[in-house]
């Protein structure tokens, strides 16, 4: 055993990082496949990966039942409608959709403001933008799981049995229409998740508000429009209702929503967007002002 007071430093000096030196590019992406990977779960504790299996389970077990029906039956169920069409099938994945919404941008955002991680990061070659634009392309990818992933995996089973669409540009088109209607969805719950998490450290506090506003704004315009008979205009402030409605027109399927079904689509669409162009800068300007030490 060596005595106390035996060790020596033999040599001092200076060496120089010969690796590849990726810039701003290199830490984005390094941030954004962090990000990704503690939103899910991986390499992290068990209870941390409980939410993320959940709102997998809720958004895929439903499409597995779907494309066993199909293959056991794909007659009688096609032709009675029984099988939902691909806007439908978001209604019944709601529930993992509004689970990872409420939890992913207060997990990837709160945490980095209250432990001071952020500090780290903007001392690095990201700006305030390029780390936003970080955390936005995690939070958009996580949420593709559920927004994107499903509907695929439908499309796939559907075309197996015979019950999906015709021919390699009728399946393109579809596949064109799942991409534009699951990043429509991505890009619009994970801004507004994003800017309830830029004004609030606390991550309970953000998810439990992003619930909050979605269920509060269906109710209160809802009522204003049924109850009161307000104009159907109003439920483009419904910030539950209003995405999926967005995505039922993109697949031009008629609208199960007698009010809603009464605003022309680019309204519809357009105020989706307009929402989540909002969302975002909010969040950018929340960012611009926050004081940050290094």
């Amino acid at each position: 055993m060596t005595e106390p007071g035996a060790a020596r430093i033999l040599e001092g000096g200076y060496r120089r990082y010969d690796g590849v030196r990726s810039g701003a590019r290199g830490a984005v992406e390094s941030v954004a496949l962090h990000t990704a990977q503690r939103a899910l779960g991986l390499r992290r504790a068990a209870r941390f990966k409980v939410l993320p299996v959940l709102a997998a389970v809720l958004a895929y077990v439903p499409a597995i039942v779907y494309a066993g029906l199909a293959v056991l039956l794909p007659g009688d169920l096609t032709e009675n409608g029984v099988l939902p069409t691909y806007a439908q099938y978001y209604f019944f994945i709601t529930a993992a959709i509004v689970v990872f919404t409420a939890f992913v941008a207060p997990e990837v955002l709160c945490t980095d403001r209250r432990t001071g991680m952020i500090g780290l990061y903007l001392a690095s070659p990201l700006t305030r933008t390029t780390y936003l634009v970080a955390k936005a392309t995690a939070v958009l990818g996580v949420l593709a799981v559920v927004t994107l992933g499903p509907p695929l995996f439908l499309l796939l089973a559907y075309v197996l049995v015979g019950s999906g669409p015709d021919g390699p540009v009728s399946v393109a088109a579809f596949v064109l229409r799942i991409v534009a209607a699951g990043t429509l969805l991505s890009a619009f719950f994970g801004s507004l998740s994003m800017a309830v998490s830029s004004i609030t450290d606390r991550k309970a506090a953000a998810s439990a508000a992003v619930v909050i506003l979605l269920l509060l704004s269906a109710v209160v315009t809802n009522s204003l429009v049924e109850a009161a008979g307000a104009s159907p205009t109003l439920l483009l402030a419904n910030l539950f209702e209003l995405p999926f409605e967005a995505v039922v027109r993109v697949f031009g399927e008629p609208s199960d929503n007698p009010e809603l079904g009464r605003l022309a689509t680019p309204v519809v669409v357009g105020a989706t967007v307009a929402w989540t162009l909002a969302a975002s800068a909010l969040v950018w300007l929340r960012y611009r002002a926050l004081e940050v030490t290094r």
